[in-house]
């Protein structure tokens, strides 16, 4: 399988580390490509052993894949771009965020077989939680590339393209609610007298071990949650704050908002593209 990157910034990076520590494609088969940074080009190069194209012409010489991993304000002038260069037997892959398949259709004029997927920056570390959607000319052999190269870099799910916006509000954005909390009782920790280093290995461990608990038990996390929280105690103490001070309703309303703001960004592209 032949793979083209359409930029290379730290998305573009963590999927190119993941698919080749997974063997998913040689490195002599994939070939990386951004506008103007030949730097971080070389830098690619020389780290992992791909190639790079200096020009789009060069990048999507029969490439069997075409992964677009661009920022959303670069998108629309890419796709122009690139349309002429693009043929239906390629499988098309948009990483940037707010980019619908329609948009992506209408400004490369053909019916192509087409992939949106939302990965999150845990792919640094091959621990991404992926949400992908597929247009009607994806077939089941499209769809097996996809996953081998999103699997690479961690879970992956496939959902309804009007799905992808809850995925952003959740798994794209969720790394930072997750540091947010860590910030919140590495703070603490220190303010009651853990010096720094410490209460970061606590942090970190603690979260990690509350993540596999999530994921080895069969029960919910309210079971898991309950089941520490015993009557007049430490944690029931803490949470009595927690559910005081609103914490449970304000990362709903945080996902939600999110969410939201997902779609507001894709229909603000989509008439961007209507109006040009």
């Amino acid at each position: 399988m032949k793979v083209s990157f359409i930029g290379a910034g730290s998305m573009a990076e963590a999927m190119i580390g993941g698919i080749l520590e997974h063997r998913v494609v040689k490195r002599g088969d994939m070939t990386v490509h951004n506008r103007s940074n030949q730097k971080r080009l070389t830098a690619l190069e020389k780290k992992y052993g791909v190639k790079s194209a200096q020009t789009l012409e060069e990048l999507l010489k029969n490439p069997d894949v075409v992964i677009l991993a661009v920022k959303p304000k670069d998108v629309l002038e890419v796709l122009e771009s690139i349309q002429p260069l693009i043929t239906k037997d390629m499988l098309f892959i948009s990483v940037a965020a707010g980019i619908t398949i329609s948009l992506i259709e209408n400004r490369l004029g053909r019916k192509i077989p087409i992939v949106r997927a939302m990965p999150n920056t845990s792919a640094r570390i091959g621990q991404s939680a992926t949400g992908m959607a597929f247009n009607e000319a994806v077939t089941k052999v499209h769809q097996k590339k996809a996953l081998d190269i999103f699997q690479a870099i961690g879970l992956t799910i496939s959902v309804e393209e009007k799905q992808l916006d809850a995925v952003t509000g959740l798994s794209g954005s969720g790394p930072a609610y997750i540091y947010y909390i860590a910030e919140a009782l590495q703070q603490s920790a220190e303010e009651i007298g853990l010096e720094g280093h410490a209460a970061k290995n606590l942090v970190i461990q603690t979260i990690i071990g509350a993540a596999e608990m999530l994921k080895q038990s069969s029960e919910t996390p309210e079971a898991l949650r309950k089941a520490v929280t015993s009557p007049n105690g430490t944690t029931e103490a803490g949470i009595r704050i927690l559910d005081k001070s609103g914490v449970k309703q304000a990362f709903i309303d945080c996902v939600k908002e999110a969410a939201k703001r997902s779609k507001e960004l894709s229909r603000i592209q989509d008439e961007i593209s209507v109006a040009e």
